[in-house]
């Protein structure tokens, strides 16, 4: 079994800040994958998940690795042949990471959260002989039997777990995991603090690529990177600079192109955005006290986040989207949707009426995660942040 001893990214380790984040956006570039192969070669076992949340605490807790299945900005070419014309990039650059050799699963994951992802387990499990499982995470949440139904289900994915690991989830082993988590969340909040209050101090490219990381890599790996480098990152000298400062919202599921995070970045200071949100998804701290699965139950109802992908009544996305735009102290938003996502289009409708009656502009756009070309896209941001600084 792979121990925290073995080192899936060591690359970054006794370097300049500079040349540390230099590794952490090749890693995460790359279409590879490299730290998957590592933890494999390290003897250790990999858990898939699809996007948007996944209680990654129960994979870790039974020493697996926890993979966050985010596409890849590749050409899907044994995956095409799965899928149907009209559908997202990220179904089928997922499947073609697994079906290439890749990325190498000992179990697969999914979630129901469009009509296109409900059929991605099934699909899995034609093509694959490791367990392929469905995770319904509630679709009413404000019922008042939904944390008692999302604690079964979680009971489901740990009997699942240790059925693959070959080893008993205690509740124990739980705990230390969750305080492995809640760790990193803080560090995730305390590089997203630095994102709204001093953008200058890192790029737009390079927090997407901290944030990455987590889903590719153990939470305890990730926290020491985190806590090695993020006091760095605060202790920069960069000045400021006359930028508009943005949020972006459209990312909760199939990424952006790396590029184009960057292309936001010369042109703006993103200072907060939904890049990979489900790595977000817990707001604070989930008690260790008591019942484990409750308590990651809970969090997932009541210390969450948002997405076009979970409905609830309490978290209208429109109201969600005008509070991440006045905490982080944007001053206009970029409204972007993956090409053929239904949940990210549909709601952009929501988000543009909204922020018209809050007299906040926006730029509305779509990518795609393997789209090259950003000339065009990149003279229009150009234009309306200009629009912005000198009306």
């Amino acid at each position: 079994m792979t121990t925290m001893t073995t080192r899936v990214f060591p690359e970054w380790r006794d370097k300049s800040l500079d040349d540390s984040l230099l590794e952490c956006r090749d890693l995460v570039e790359s279409a590879e994958f490299e730290t998957v192969a590592r933890w494999r070669e390290g003897g250790g076992l990999v858990a898939g998940h699809f996007q948007v949340y996944f209680p990654e605490e129960i994979v870790e807790a039974a020493g697996m690795l926890a993979f966050k299945m985010r596409g890849a900005p590749l050409e899907p070419d044994q995956a095409d042949s799965h899928f149907g014309s009209y559908l997202c990039s990220i179904l089928k650059t997922s499947l073609e990471l697994s079906l290439s050799g890749t990325a190498e699963l000992d179990v697969f994951f999914s979630h129901p959260i469009c009509d296109a992802a409900r059929n991605l387990a099934a699909i899995w499990g034609r093509n694959f002989d490791y367990p392929s499982q469905i995770v319904y995470l509630p679709q009413n949440p404000n019922s008042s039997g939904s944390v008692e139904y999302l604690r079964h289900e979680y009971d489901r994915v740990r009997r699942v777990v240790e059925e693959v690991s070959g080893r008993e989830i205690t509740d124990d082993d739980l705990r230390r995991s969750i305080e492995v988590f809640n760790e990193n969340r803080r560090l995730l909040r305390e590089l997203y603090d630095i994102k709204s209050e001093t953008p200058w101090l890192i790029t737009a490219e390079d927090a997407y690529a901290l944030v990455a990381l987590a889903g590719m890599m153990p939470r305890r790996e990730h926290n020491e990177l985190l806590a090695t480098l993020l006091p760095q990152i605060r202790e920069r000298t960069a000045k400021k600079e006359d930028r508009i400062r943005l949020v972006f919202e459209g990312g909760f599921c199939e990424q952006p192109p790396f590029d184009l995070i960057r292309m936001l970045g010369r042109t703006s200071y993103v200072v907060d955005d939904d890049f990979l949100i489900g790595l977000r998804w817990i707001t604070s701290d989930v008690p260790t006290e008591g019942d484990p699965l409750t308590n990651l139950a809970e969090a997932y109802i009541e210390q969450s986040s948002y997405s076009p992908v979970q409905h609830d009544l309490r978290k209208p996305k429109e109201k969600m989207l005008l509070e991440r735009i006045r905490e982080s102290g944007a001053e206009a938003a970029v409204l972007a949707a993956a090409k053929m996502c239904e949940p990210g289009l549909e709601e952009q409708v929501a988000y543009t009426h909204a922020l018209d009656e809050a007299g906040i502009s926006y730029f509305v756009s779509e990518f795609e995660e393997n789209m090259s070309s950003f000339d065009q896209l990149e003279m229009q941001l150009e234009t309306f942040v200009e629009n912005l600084l000198f009306a």
